[in-house]
């Protein structure tokens, strides 16, 4: 069935919807990170300093999560193969709820372990005790085995300054262990060289013995009566075996080259570790609450196929925008995005922001950080010869930008137009972007009026223009 399953693609919509349409056992691995008011608008999602979670009535608002939460897992449970794996990942808010909804769906008998990943290490939280530090991610796979590759990460400079304190002559670090078995091995009790393994036998065979031998590995006592020892050299060593607690993976700071404004972002590293950990090459990677797409991205470098929905028409344009970018993908020939509003009737119910973030992003634009009191500007284009002015910050650029702004409304008028006119002379910009569904006669008078007498241009945008895709040379 797998072979079968349409993949790289975004699809835009509730997953409750697209699961449905999905065969049983058809998925590898599962990945979700659902925000914990998954059912709110995702109107300030863009930009914010920290996801709002402040709800009068915890008890409702967990409750109404997980009721929200139960039919989509439900979904996921179906069609997740038996082979595969499962990650929720929570923070506090409702981890315990998610656990035992988890158990009844999944089975108390799939879970593998809660992962603590430490995303960072101070966090001024005192007004409720203990600072917050970690996020959990809980771990199930299906019923029949799963796949598992064993993840490493380095060895601390002080395990290796104990461990590997041997030099050999070309200069390589080694440690050297004993090769007596420490439990009974009656089949390997054979003597060599004429050291024999006293008590339970060595920990190899004699052909083993012999090839280590003959590799220069072996190092040998000088009395019958000491061990044999072998070489494990560190320049060969994988590393530690990765455990439950994950602390070698920061969260993304505001300098980091990977991180978008999306406030839920999550590190490249750690969808790898888990991609890599829980499928091999060919197989499909689901998220079903997607965001920005740092599971897509991490599951095609890896050369895995995957499928990625989200409810934001935004997140949708923002993950195509990340596919094009990162992967150097080619949208509609490496991979397509389904559903997302085509309509000026479906564009005029999706909630404000939503609408000013999906105009933004239509016109290759950065959407305002600023969600209220935007002071005019929802957006910002930066021409194509504009250059960074520093390397922290890939949206710090020199001062080459036109604003961009939007309103959800029938026809723009002239006091919206007046109100763009004063953010423009304010900020000092020659040229700016206007978007609505149409422009009333007086406002479109009055953008001829401030071209002739400021020398400032706004250039006036439909919907219908921009869904047409006639606005290329608008925009040059």
């Amino acid at each position: 069935m797998a072979n079968t399953l349409d993949t790289q693609i975004i699809y835009c919509g509730d997953c409750l919807d697209q699961l449905r349409k999905l065969s049983d056992a058809c998925i590898d691995l599962i990945y979700i990170d659902p925000p914990f008011n998954s059912n709110r608008n995702y109107e300030v999602f863009w930009g914010e300093g920290k996801e709002k979670r402040a709800f009068e009535d915890r008890h409702a608002s967990t409750a109404a999560y997980i009721d929200f939460m139960r039919p989509r897992c439900v979904e996921l449970a179906r069609v997740l193969k038996p082979t595969g794996s499962f990650y929720y990942h929570c923070d506090w808010h409702a981890s315990h709820y998610v656990k035992v909804m988890l158990d009844q769906i999944l089975g108390e008998n799939q879970f593998q372990n809660e992962i603590v990943w430490l995303r960072t290490s101070s966090h001024n939280d005192s007004r409720r005790g203990y600072g917050t530090l970690s996020d959990s991610l809980f771990f199930y796979t299906g019923t029949a085995g799963h796949t598992f590759n064993v993840q490493f990460q380095p060895y601390s400079d002080e395990y290796i300054k104990n461990n590997f304190r041997f030099k050999d002559e070309t200069g390589r670090y080694y440690s050297s262990e004993n090769l007596r078995s420490p439990n009974p091995r009656a089949n390997l009790t054979y003597e060599y060289k004429g050291f024999k393994p006293h008590g339970n036998g060595w920990t190899v065979s004699r052909e083993k013995m012999e090839q280590l031998d003959r590799d220069g590995r072996l190092i040998f006592p000088k009395t019958p009566e000491g061990r044999i020892r072998v070489k494990k050299y560190l320049d060969e060593m994988k590393g530690v075996p990765v455990g439950n607690v994950w602390t070698d993976i920061p969260q993304l700071s505001s300098q980091s080259s990977e991180r978008l404004g999306y406030p839920t972002q999550k590190p490249l590293a750690l969808l790898d570790r888990i991609i890599n950990a829980s499928s091999n090459p060919g197989d499909i990677v689901l998220d079903a609450f997607c965001g920005c797409g740092t599971a897509i991205v991490s599951a095609q470098n890896l050369k895995r196929r995957w499928i990625g929905i989200d409810v934001s028409p935004t997140a949708c344009r923002v993950m195509a925008k990340r596919l094009r970018d990162d992967c150097r993908l080619i949208e509609g020939k490496d991979f397509v995005v389904r559903d997302l509003p085509r309509s000026e009737e479906q564009l005029r119910k999706i909630p404000p922001f939503e609408f000013e973030n999906w105009a933004v992003i239509a016109l290759g634009g950065i959407k305002n950080k600023v969600q209220v009191g935007d002071m005019g500007i929802d957006g910002k284009i930066y021409p194509a010869h504009s250059t960074p002015a520093a390397k922290k910050d890939a949206l710090q650029f020199m001062d080459v930008w036109y604003p961009i702004q939007v309103k959800q409304k029938d026809k723009a008028g002239r006091p919206d137009i007046d109100s763009f006119e004063a953010a423009m002379m304010r900020e000092n910009r020659a040229k700016g972007f206007f978007v609505s569904f149409a422009f009333s006669r007086d406002a479109l008078t009055e953008i001829d009026a401030f071209f002739r007498r400021e020398g400032r241009m706004i250039i006036p945008l439909t919907v219908r223009e921009i869904l047409d895709e006639e606005i290329a040379q608008k925009l040059a």
